[in-house]
């Protein structure tokens, strides 16, 4: 598995991790969730079908991960 790979596998398990946390702490709804889980599914079975595709599976599911981070934290996401 190249830096590719690894990539597609931490955008997929950090969208899980930001799903399960958003649904957990109750900072999304029923209806958020289930709106990232749309975007989500019509990134994974969508985009392989258009003409070169699959190659923005990886940058799109991470695009959805910056928007969930920032509809949990409110934008404001502090390390330290």
């Amino acid at each position: 598995m190249g830096s590719i790979g690894a990539a597609a596998w931490i955008a997929k398990l950090a969208f899980l991790a930001l799903l399960a946390w958003g649904w957990i702490s109750r900072d999304l709804g029923r209806v958020g969730a289930a709106v990232f889980l749309v975007l989500a599914a019509a990134v994974w079975l969508g985009l392989p079908r258009i003409s070169n595709g699959e190659n923005f599976v990886t940058p799109a599911l991470a695009l959805i991960d910056i928007a969930l981070v920032f509809a949990i934290f409110k934008g404001d996401l502090r390390i330290g």
